[in-house]
């Protein structure tokens, strides 16, 4: 794993406060984006991901590299709560898992990964599979939005260049504009992590820009 960014100068916010002519720095703590302790994934008997240490910290982004059955997608999946760990210890957005309701912490996540999207109805339109990020949802008969969530959701799809085709059916679209669309899923509820499980597959050269 490499990061893409220098890591904060402090593990802590400073608010500031106007006292008596004074101005007086309180060092606020700051949770932990991300935060494995001896995290591993064993199915069938196989060792998919071995134990791992990784924190990642407010304002960081991270690049995960690998080969071809390394791990990457499964831990993708561990982190944004869609798998539980089969050792080690899960702390996502300041909540432990296992002491926390999944289906909570999951609507502040952002994800985009092929595993989800092929978890949709093809007949879904642009504007459903984007809202349905409002409560992690893969289905918008679910849950009841508003005007203000489909207003957003547009200007989710608008940010990815694809809001004309929020009234089409994902199937209609070509893969990079389906990609699109998921890209915009994972913007729908301004989340505090966002998780992209290989971003730039299926986009041209100008959407990889």
């Amino acid at each position: 794993m490499r990061s893409a960014c220098s890591r904060p100068a402090g593990r802590g916010a400073h608010r500031h406060h106007l006292q008596a002519g004074a101005i007086v720095s309180v060092n606020v703590a700051v949770p932990d984006v991300l935060r494995l302790r001896k995290v591993s994934f064993v199915r069938d008997g196989r060792e998919i991901l071995a134990p791992l240490d990784w924190t990642v910290r407010p304002d960081e982004r991270w690049l995960v590299l690998g080969a071809n059955g390394s791990g990457k997608t499964t831990l993708v999946r561990i982190a944004s709560l869609y798998e539980h760990p089969s050792t080690g210890t899960l702390e996502v957005l300041g909540e432990t898992l296992g002491r926390t309701d999944v289906r909570q912490l999951r609507r502040r996540i952002g994800l985009a990964s092929a595993a989800l999207s092929q978890q949709f109805r093809t007949d879904l339109r642009a504007i459903d599979i984007v809202m349905t990020a409002r409560y992690a949802a893969l289905e918008p008969w679910w849950h009841e939005y508003t005007d203000d969530d489909r207003e957003h959701a547009r200007r989710c799809l608008a940010r990815m260049g694809v809001e004309a085709y929020a009234e089409r059916p994902i199937y209609t679209l070509s893969s990079g504009e389906q990609q699109r669309v998921f890209l915009a899923r994972s913007l729908m509820n301004d989340p505090g992590l966002v998780l992209l499980d290989e971003p730039s597959a299926r986009l041209d050269l100008g959407g990889r820009e």
